[in-house]
């Protein structure tokens, strides 16, 4: 197993300074944010180590040099919107860009990108799983032509009251897991799993990495801080930042021994990502890069 780090937390540096923070934390791995140029839209989304609409042939080999001579591997590319957006205009242009990640992905070697399905916020579930194979059938078979598998992060984003009711990301739950593989049945097609995200929702987040063990592509290390006296007023009804938070691993909820030593019993030796999503840590650049420095000490302990 590699540990490393989920990029997007790096917004203030270029891929090569991001490049030299992740080395200097003795991390083997990075997840590369990919999102389109200048298209910042929430917090964490936006930034753009790789751009992979021009990415050319030089900037592939001055890459993967960088990455040789820091001894960082990539893991993933990575580009988190709403595929199913109601808006047909801003899914298009989703899908468009996920397909410059397939591309770059197989260019560069990595056959991997990490994305949300996309959820249409204001329909059922199955209204959403009809939607959900008319447009990923096409794009899972352009993935499998260029050899590029697809890591789907189970995360709800339900978190504000603009992504209310529904939120932004079917693949949510294990049921719902079940039904999407079934529907797509594709090798191609698996998950970026996070555990912090069961948390919240009161899922076991342990049982269902020996169900699905053959379709965890990739990992997440993140966690979630539920405030009990906070969801005692508020209820799970209510948007789930109001009784929750994202926290360092090992500040929130998650046991992250039960966790990794459910990892190694289904023999996972791929690639597991810190994804650092807390306020606590964001009040300067210099507290972002001291939050991955404390993360990858305390996961050290279990990888």
């Amino acid at each position: 197993m590699k540990l490393g780090v989920v990029s997007a937390i790096f917004d203030q540096s270029n891929f090569e300074e991001m490049i030299d923070i992740v080395a200097a934390n003795g991390l083997e791995c990075v997840e590369v944010a990919c999102w389109p140029q200048g298209k910042a839209q929430r917090r964490y989304a936006g930034v753009s180590h790789i751009d992979t609409k021009q990415l050319t042939d030089e900037r592939i080999r001055e890459i993967q040099h960088y990455c040789q001579i820091k001894g960082v591997e990539i893991s993933a590319l990575a580009y988190y919107p709403n595929p199913l957006d109601e808006n047909l205009n801003k899914r298009q242009e989703a899908i468009d860009h996920l397909y410059t990640l397939i591309d770059a992905s197989k260019r560069m070697g990595i056959n991997l990108v990490t994305t949300f399905l996309g959820r249409m916020p204001t329909k059922n579930i199955r209204e959403n799983l009809e939607e959900v194979v008319n447009v990923w059938q096409p794009i899972l078979a352009y993935a499998e032509k260029q050899k590029v598998r697809i890591a789907i992060e189970n995360c709800p984003m339900l978190f504000t009251e603009d992504e209310w009711p529904g939120g932004q990301n079917l693949m949510t739950t294990p049921t719902i897991w079940r039904q999407v593989f079934h529907l797509l049945d594709s090798e191609y097609l698996g998950l970026n799993y996070d555990p912090s995200h069961f948390v919240w929702q009161q899922i076991d987040y342990i049982q269902p990495l020996y169900e699905f063990k053959e379709k965890i592509f990739h990992v997440h290390y993140k966690d979630i801080k539920v405030y009990q006296e906070k969801l005692n007023d508020v209820g799970t009804m209510a948007v789930p930042l109001s009784y929750m938070s994202p926290k360092l691993p090992g500040l929130g909820d998650v046991d992250w021994g039960k966790y990794v030593s459910a990892l190694t019993d289904i023999g996972f030796d791929g690639y597991s990502c810190i994804e650092i999503e807390d306020k606590a840590f964001e009040n300067s650049y210099e507290a972002v890069k001291k939050s991955v420095a404390l993360s990858t000490h305390y996961l050290r302990n279990f990888v």
